[in-house]
């Protein structure tokens, strides 16, 4: 089973580079004011919605501990992340705040992983 889970680990980490390697390839776009938010942000995005649910699930049937309130505030911050860039995911251009906003949640979620222990 923790081959199956390690599996699941590395589609999350794509997803997120997915979701942040979109956002940065727009940085140049967004100081210009034409950023718009890429497929592959929106794709990052639901992979790493479907795998975390997966891993969670996965962890909890093998009874390994899971730190349910750093799993909510993650799915928080990834659900408010997938709301803006599917609801302006066909607009031309996004507004700098907004797609801003997206890239500095991006890294929030990042962070949250990687530190809270």
């Amino acid at each position: 089973m923790d081959v199956v889970i390690n599996i699941f680990v590395g589609l999350h980490i794509i997803g997120i580079a997915s979701l942040l390697g979109g956002f940065l390839t727009q940085m140049k776009a967004m100081s210009a004011g034409t950023a718009r938010f890429v497929p592959a942000m929106l794709h990052g995005a639901l992979t790493m919605l479907v795998t975390g649910i997966v891993l969670v699930g996965l962890n909890q049937a093998q009874d390994y501990s899971v730190n349910n309130i750093k799993i909510g505030i993650k799915l928080a911050v990834l659900v408010v992340i997938l709301g803006l860039v599917y609801v302006k995911r066909d607009e031309e251009k996004v507004a700098k705040p907004l797609f801003g906003i997206v890239g500095l949640l991006t890294m929030v979620n990042i962070f949250i992983a990687v530190v809270w222990t």
